[in-house]
This record gives structure tokens, C-alpha cells and sequence, in this order.
């Protein structure tokens, strides 16, 4: 009987530690997961995110919830209202245009930059990702297709060399996955893979000029496929839009 008691203790004090060592999520980990999916439009702009719920989702305090908050306001991912909480952010029609205008200067310079330069295991990791485009197109899967034509710009800025610019490039790319799930058509959206090929096509030739004016071309459709009007938000569930995120 003492044996089955001393056994039943050690099973119980197992069950402790391995419960308690989960490591708790990072602030880190919970603005990328967010981030994630907003990217991936699971969390569509005006989503309430409730520091008590995000605290449950990832099993941390309200503080930290609240520190990833503040960081992803910073990012302009996320809206912070005094006495309201937090809210994914909501693009207005202006900011969509001048968040384009944004990313084609940018875009422009350094898609040129990277035409000149480009090494060839940066050509076949851009061949890859575009791969992987068509693949999440053709399975029908609008998150990951989201998500994946969004990062061949930050993929092709990092390779570019500069990191200011490309951390510029990644925070504008975050807010055009807003941007497009408020106001792009289904049918507009599809058509970016293809608009990413030809710019590949130019690149490899190590056609400048040409791969500048595909990017500028393709940025300036993308715009032309918005619906540019403004939405109601849709009611989502916290911890389903997050627990499906993959990172």
C-alpha cells in the first residue's frame, strides 16, 4: 500500500513539472503568431484583441499581452483606443494608396539594386518561394496564399543588402495584407504569382530597367485590383485564428 501511495506521489509530481515546464510564450512569439495571422487573413481588420483572451490563447499575463500590443500599434498592425482595448487595424482608403506609393518607392530602388547583383542561390531560393505561390494557389488555400505572396517582396528586399530598407519593405507588406483583405477581389489577388514570374524572368537576364518597370507595373495593378471602399469587420474567434497559424 505504501509503495502504491509513494508511486501514485511520483506520478502526480511528474504531471507538475511537466505542466509547469511549458515554457511560457515570448512577446516575441505572440506579436509574430499575430502578425502571422493577420498576414495570413485570419484575423481581418477591426478583430477586437482582448488582453484577457490573447492572456488565455498563449498562457501569459496581461502584461505581456500588452507589451506584444503595443509593439505590433508600433508596427501599425494593431489600433490602441483609450478605454476601447485593441483592435487589428483598419486601413482607410488614403492610407492604402499611400502605402503603395510607399512600397513602390521603395521597391523600385531596391528590386534595382538587387537586379545588378544577384547571386545565383538567391535567384533559386526566389524560384522556390514562387514554386511554393503556385502550389498554395492551386490548392486552393488563401491563407498560405496570402502569406507567401506578401514575403517574396521582403524575400527579394533582404536580398537586396540593405536591412533598413528591407525592415521598411516587411513592415509595409504587413500592412498591404490588411489593406488587400479589406479591399482586394478574389480574382485580382490570383493573378500576383504570375506578375512575380515575369519580374524573376527579368531578373535572372539581369535586365535592370526592365525588372524595375515589371515590379513598378505590378505594384500599380495590385492598387488597381482594390475595391476601395470601406467594410464592416467580421466577428472572429481569437483562438482559432491563432492556434492554426504555423510559424
Amino acid at each position: 500500500m505504501a509503495q502504491r501511495r509513494e508511486r501514485s506521489s511520483l506520478r502526480r509530481d511528474a504531471a507538475r513539472r511537466t505542466v509547469g515546464s511549458r515554457a511560457p510564450a515570448t512577446t516575441g512569439l505572440i506579436v509574430a503568431r499575430i502578425a502571422a495571422a493577420i498576414a495570413e487573413h485570419r484575423l481581418p481588420p477591426g478583430t477586437k484583441l482582448g488582453e484577457e483572451g490573447l492572456g488565455e490563447v498563449f498562457q501569459v499575463s496581461r502584461t505581456k499581452v500588452r507589451q506584444a500590443l503595443f509593439q505590433l500599434a508600433r508596427d501599425r498592425l494593431v489600433t490602441l483606443f483609450p478605454a476601447r482595448g485593441a483592435f487589428v487595424a483598419q486601413p482607410s482608403v488614403r492610407e492604402a494608396r499611400e502605402v503603395f506609393d510607399a512600397r513602390r518607392v521603395l521597391e523600385r530602388e531596391l528590386v534595382a539594386r538587387f537586379a545588378g547583383a544577384a547571386r545565383p542561390a538567391q535567384l533559386a531560393a526566389l524560384r522556390k518561394h514562387i514554386a511554393a505561390e503556385r502550389e498554395a494557389i492551386a490548392a486552393d488555400n488563401p491563407q498560405r496564399r496570402a502569406r507567401l505572396l506578401g514575403e517574396f517582396h521582403v524575400l527579394l528586399s533582404e536580398a537586396a543588402g540593405n536591412s533598413v530598407l528591407a525592415a521598411m519593405v516587411r513592415e509595409l507588406v504587413a500592412r498591404t495584407s490588411l489593406i488587400t483583405l479589406l479591399y482586394q477581389s478574389e480574382e485580382a489577388s490570383a493573378c500576383s504569382s504570375e506578375d512575380h514570374s515575369a519580374i524573376m524572368a527579368s531578373l535572372e537576364r539581369r535586365q535592370v530597367e526592365k525588372a524595375v518597370a515589371l515590379m513598378t507595373e505590378h505594384l500599380e495593378e495590385v492598387e488597381r485590383g482594390l475595391n476601395l471602399r470601406e467594410t464592416e469587420p467580421e466577428a472572429v474567434d481569437l483562438k482559432s485564428a491563432l492556434t492554426a497559424v504555423r510559424i
